[in-house]
Protein backbone atom coordinates (compact mmCIF):
# COMPACT_ATOMS: atom_id res chain seq x y z
CA UNK A 1 0.00 0.00 0.00
CA UNK A 2 1.58 3.41 -0.56
CA UNK A 3 1.47 5.99 1.67
CA UNK A 4 0.09 9.82 1.59
CA UNK A 5 2.22 12.51 1.32
CA UNK A 6 1.86 15.67 1.79
CA UNK A 7 2.24 16.53 -2.05
CA UNK A 8 -1.23 14.16 -1.73
CA UNK A 9 -3.02 15.80 0.88
CA UNK A 10 -2.78 19.78 -0.26
CA UNK A 11 -4.19 18.16 -4.12
CA UNK A 12 -6.49 16.81 -2.28
CA UNK A 13 -7.91 19.52 0.05
CA UNK A 14 -7.44 21.56 -2.85
CA UNK A 15 -9.57 19.30 -5.04
CA UNK A 16 -12.38 19.35 -2.12
CA UNK A 17 -12.42 23.71 -1.94
CA UNK A 18 -13.32 23.35 -5.64
CA UNK A 19 -16.19 21.34 -5.25
CA UNK A 20 -17.18 22.88 -2.58
CA UNK A 21 -16.84 26.27 -3.79
CA UNK A 22 -18.68 24.71 -7.36
CA UNK A 23 -21.43 23.11 -5.36
CA UNK A 24 -22.09 24.85 -3.20
CA UNK A 25 -23.13 28.18 -5.03
CA UNK A 26 -23.98 27.27 -8.68
CA UNK A 27 -27.49 28.04 -8.71
CA UNK A 28 -27.58 31.09 -6.63
CA UNK A 29 -29.37 34.06 -7.78
CA UNK A 30 -27.75 37.00 -9.30
CA UNK A 31 -27.72 39.99 -11.47
CA UNK A 32 -24.70 42.75 -12.68
CA UNK A 33 -25.36 44.71 -9.96
CA UNK A 34 -23.93 42.03 -7.55
CA UNK A 35 -20.94 40.40 -9.24
CA UNK A 36 -18.35 41.86 -7.19
CA UNK A 37 -20.49 41.11 -3.71
CA UNK A 38 -20.84 37.56 -4.46
CA UNK A 39 -17.04 37.05 -5.70
CA UNK A 40 -16.12 38.35 -2.16
CA UNK A 41 -18.37 36.45 -0.48
CA UNK A 42 -17.04 33.24 -2.02
CA UNK A 43 -14.03 34.03 -1.35
CA UNK A 44 -14.50 34.86 2.20
CA UNK A 45 -16.77 31.20 2.51
CA UNK A 46 -14.21 29.10 0.99
CA UNK A 47 -11.33 31.37 2.25
CA UNK A 48 -11.94 30.28 6.10
CA UNK A 49 -11.63 26.71 4.99
CA UNK A 50 -8.40 24.74 6.90
CA UNK A 51 -5.07 24.95 4.21
CA UNK A 52 -6.05 27.81 1.78
CA UNK A 53 -3.39 30.80 1.44
CA UNK A 54 -4.92 32.15 -1.09
CA UNK A 55 -8.57 32.11 -2.91
CA UNK A 56 -9.25 34.56 -6.12
CA UNK A 57 -13.18 34.51 -8.04
CA UNK A 58 -13.99 36.25 -11.03
CA UNK A 59 -17.23 35.99 -12.10
CA UNK A 60 -18.19 36.53 -16.10
CA UNK A 61 -19.99 39.97 -16.28
CA UNK A 62 -20.82 39.49 -20.08
CA UNK A 63 -22.20 36.11 -19.77
CA UNK A 64 -24.22 36.96 -16.74
CA UNK A 65 -25.66 39.73 -18.65
CA UNK A 66 -26.39 37.70 -21.43
CA UNK A 67 -28.35 35.22 -19.21
CA UNK A 68 -29.93 37.93 -17.34
CA UNK A 69 -33.66 37.25 -17.55
CA UNK A 70 -34.97 40.64 -18.63
CA UNK A 71 -38.64 40.16 -17.10
CA UNK A 72 -36.69 39.50 -13.47
CA UNK A 73 -33.83 40.92 -13.55
CA UNK A 74 -31.59 37.74 -12.78
CA UNK A 75 -30.09 34.89 -13.70
CA UNK A 76 -28.51 32.11 -11.76
CA UNK A 77 -25.18 31.71 -11.51
CA UNK A 78 -23.73 28.81 -13.45
CA UNK A 79 -20.11 27.14 -13.15
CA UNK A 80 -19.11 28.86 -16.72
CA UNK A 81 -19.57 32.33 -14.85
CA UNK A 82 -16.73 31.10 -12.32
CA UNK A 83 -12.85 31.68 -13.11
CA UNK A 84 -11.30 30.56 -9.78
CA UNK A 85 -7.75 30.40 -8.57
CA UNK A 86 -6.56 28.49 -5.32
CA UNK A 87 -3.65 28.35 -3.30
CA UNK A 88 -3.75 25.44 -0.70
CA UNK A 89 -0.68 24.86 1.97
CA UNK A 90 -0.96 21.69 3.39
CA UNK A 91 2.58 21.75 5.48
CA UNK A 92 5.31 22.52 3.32
CA UNK A 93 3.28 22.20 -0.08
CA UNK A 94 1.43 24.46 -2.03
CA UNK A 95 -1.19 23.24 -4.43
CA UNK A 96 -2.39 26.13 -7.11
CA UNK A 97 -5.56 24.76 -8.46
CA UNK A 98 -8.30 26.49 -10.85
CA UNK A 99 -11.76 25.90 -12.34
CA UNK A 100 -12.37 28.06 -15.42
CA UNK A 101 -14.71 27.69 -18.80
CA UNK A 102 -13.30 26.12 -21.29
CA UNK A 103 -15.23 26.71 -24.57
CA UNK A 104 -13.97 24.01 -26.50
CA UNK A 105 -15.54 21.32 -23.84
CA UNK A 106 -18.64 23.91 -23.17
CA UNK A 107 -17.33 23.11 -19.53
CA UNK A 108 -16.10 24.48 -16.57
CA UNK A 109 -13.04 22.15 -15.88
CA UNK A 110 -11.14 22.36 -12.55
CA UNK A 111 -7.15 21.14 -12.92
CA UNK A 112 -3.92 21.51 -11.01
CA UNK A 113 -1.81 24.01 -12.42
CA UNK A 114 1.07 23.83 -10.18
CA UNK A 115 2.55 22.40 -7.04
CA UNK A 116 5.23 24.14 -5.00
CA UNK A 117 7.65 22.31 -1.88
CA UNK A 118 8.91 25.08 0.10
Amino acid sequence: MTQINNRDMAVFEAGIKLGALYHQFVGTPINVDMIEGLSRIIEESIGVQPYVRSISVTIDSEMVKRKQNPGFGYCELEGRMLHVSIQVLYKNVIAHVQMCYDEGNDYPLMSIYKIEEM
